[in-house]
């Protein structure tokens, strides 16, 4: 009986509670008389604003904390905060110049009170911040950016660059954005001769508007590389091993090792492609990731890029321009690349990197289609490209496939495997 009453007490304590909240919400039209202003207990500066941290004013219809403030340029931004909260965050200031931040509070009947003013000096924003970082490096056939963006706060960089191709003077802006902590994007495909001047210039812009201006990053010569031919290339048996490394399986069902080579790309149903059957290793099931697909080019060669082609097939056929298994679960999603250092006393493989195949995003499966069959390229020196040492023997180490970030156990194919270099 006791608890019967005890869940009625419970209940009917309930009911009142929420009534009072409801009556917070609810709007009157009849009130118009203004609430106090917001008391400010603390201040911390972030980078392009601050923290204001806040008791509402003992009005007991205040919904919200607010901040305001005009940018040079005549923009209004305003924040807001529950009155529930204890803090309240703004910002989007460019600079580290004092700012005047306007604080007020709003009650149900709409009701504004009077403005509490307090000036601040926050610390560096996002797009200087970036700009110390942003580099332009030039490749093979293309040009990088990079920038770190330890903030994470979304940024626009636009990349403006002119060049002459044919008689014919190019003006080509490209705008990326991103707010990853490591970037790095490529302007590919430039058909340039190594005297062919490229003139760079870019720009930062965060979503508030603030903006670097354009900054020159002057002038770079794109190096030289070349296709190399597949025609002498040759690869040893399954389990044979060179410099103690086994070779992979890979002809499970319709896939065969030999397509990896053969300068076609498999698109639906033509299964072109690699299988290693969860058995990459040694052929033998219980051992997949990582397989090694060895190669030798049949002569000496200095390493510049290797550009994949994924599996697009399926056991039925595709609709044209279909995503199919590009950038899914079984194709390969990171690789490891080497050269065969050769000594007169020994031979030993070294890593000139690591490739992780980006997953494609805000694309439909046409574009992720053309992106497939276009391949995905890397530098062997991604961080400073230059040629390897000559090799006769390249190494390819499948990692993991693309499914559940990177750590999935079942890349099984892959349809061509393509080098640059010189001889």
């Amino acid at each position: 009986m006791n608890k019967y009453i005890f869940a009625i007490a419970v209940s009917v304590l309930t009911l009142i509670s929420s009534c009072e909240e409801d009556k917070r919400f609810a709007i009157y039209s009849d009130d118009s008389t203004p609430p106090g202003i917001p008391i400010i207990d603390s201040v911390k500066l972030l980078n392009g604003g601050a923290r204001f941290y806040f008791r509402p004013p003992a009005d007991d219809d205040v919904l919200s904390v607010n901040a305001e403030y005009l940018t040079t340029s005549g923009k209004l931004f305003t924040f807001s905060a529950s009155y529930f909260s204890d803090s309240l965050d703004v910002y989007g200031l460019g600079d580290t110049q004092k700012h005047t931040i306007n604080l007020y509070t709003l009650d149900r009947g709409g009701n504004r009170s009077t403005n509490l003013p307090y000036d601040i000096t926050p610390l560096e924003p996002v797009v200087s911040r970036v700009e110390k970082t942003l580099k332009v490096v030039p490749g093979f056939s293309s040009f990088y950016v990079d920038w770190r963006n330890e903030l994470m706060e979304s940024v626009n960089v636009f990349v403006n660059f002119k060049y002459s191709y044919g008689g014919e003077n190019k003006d080509v802006e490209m705008i990326f954005t991103s707010h990853d902590t490591i970037n790095r994007q490529f302007i590919r495909n430039l058909n340039l001769g190594p005297s062919d001047k490229i003139d760079v210039k870019v720009k930062i812009e965060d979503r508030y508007g603030n903006t670097t201006g354009e900054l020159d990053k002057g002038s770079i010569y794109l190096l030289q590389d070349v296709l190399i031919s597949k025609a002498a290339w040759t690869m040893p048996d399954t389990n044979d091993s060179i410099a103690g490394v086994p070779m992979c399986f890979a002809n499970f069902r319709e896939g065969r090792i030999r397509y990896l080579v053969d300068d076609v790309i498999d698109a639906y149903s033509l299964a072109n492609y690699t299988h290693t059957g969860s058995m990459g290793r040694t052929g033998k099931s219980g051992g997949n990731v990582p397989w090694n697909v060895l190669i030798d080019l049949g002569d000496y060669y200095e390493l510049s890029r290797i550009v994949t082609h994924q599996r697009h097939g399926t056991a039925g056929d595709l609709a044209p321009m279909a995503r199919g298994q590009y950038y899914q679960s079984e194709n390969v999603g990171q690789f490891n690349v080497y050269y065969l250092a050769e000594t007169p006393d020994s031979s030993y493989w070294v890593k000139m990197s690591s490739c992780k195949i980006p997953l494609p995003t805000g694309l439909n499966n046409m574009d992720i289609f053309r992106q497939g069959q276009a391949g995905d390229m890397f530098y062997m020196f991604p961080d400073e490209p230059k040629f390897s040492p000559p090799t006769r023997w390249f190494r390819y180490e499948a990692i993991s496939s693309f499914s559940d970030n990177y750590t999935g156990t079942g890349a099984n194919c892959l349809s061509e495997i393509t080098l640059y270099g010189k001889k």
